[in-house]
């Protein structure tokens, strides 16, 4: 049996890697685009939604392996942001992001045989600390591209941290991945050592 993680996420991965999960990164072939489109709920919802349709897509390639799917979403004032198009957009973003609080969500869900078996959803709040246009073009100099696939436009192990005056909920739902409780998802599983 196989652990299979749905992601291109760099983060995920290394996160499951310094738990010492043993699993391979298979990219999931899932309209993300098309589901947030139409999607119409909160960002609770929404956020698992794009984490049960990666795993059950890689899942059904793979009979009785284990799949791991996950996605974040974050929103400001009600309003819902995706990934950057380009670093302008990501400019934009920061600059609406500064003196607000962010509401991020992060969800997690485990598929095998094409059906979802098991999930988790979980937020954090991110308060920004009032950003100047000069400081956001310093920071993307610095940071881009490699924000240019993260939701928020930071990094929490990289200078995104710079971002934030304060921080509520837990660090790795921030960084994309409910880990603690994926962790013993997989225990009760067998996937790991307990």
């Amino acid at each position: 049996m196989t652990l299979i993680l749905a992601s291109s996420s760099a983060i995920r991965r290394a996160l499951l890697e310094q738990a010492g999960v043993s699993f391979r990164v298979e990219r999931p072939d899932v309209d993300e685009a098309r589901i947030e489109a139409t999607h119409a709920g909160h960002d609770f919802e929404l956020a698992l939604s794009l984490a049960e349709a990666k795993a059950a897509e890689v899942s059904t390639r793979h009979s009785g392996d284990w799949v791991i799917g996950g996605d974040s979403v974050v929103s400001v004032e009600g309003r819902r942001f995706m990934k950057p198009r380009d670093r302008d957009d990501a400019a934009d973003h920061l600059l609406h992001f500064s003196g607000k609080a962010m509401r991020l969500v992060s969800a997690v869900a485990l598929a095998r045989n094409g059906e979802l078996e098991w999930n988790h959803i979980s937020d954090a709040v991110l308060h920004f600390r009032p950003l100047s246009e000069e400081f956001i073009q310093a920071y993307l100099d610095a940071e881009w591209p490699d924000v240019s696939y993260c939701v928020g436009v930071f990094r929490m192990e990289g200078l995104g941290v710079t971002l934030f005056d304060e921080v509520e909920g837990d660090h790795f739902t921030i960084l994309g991945l409910p880990l603690l409780p994926l962790l013993g998802a997989l225990r009760e599983r067998g996937l790991m050592a307990s």
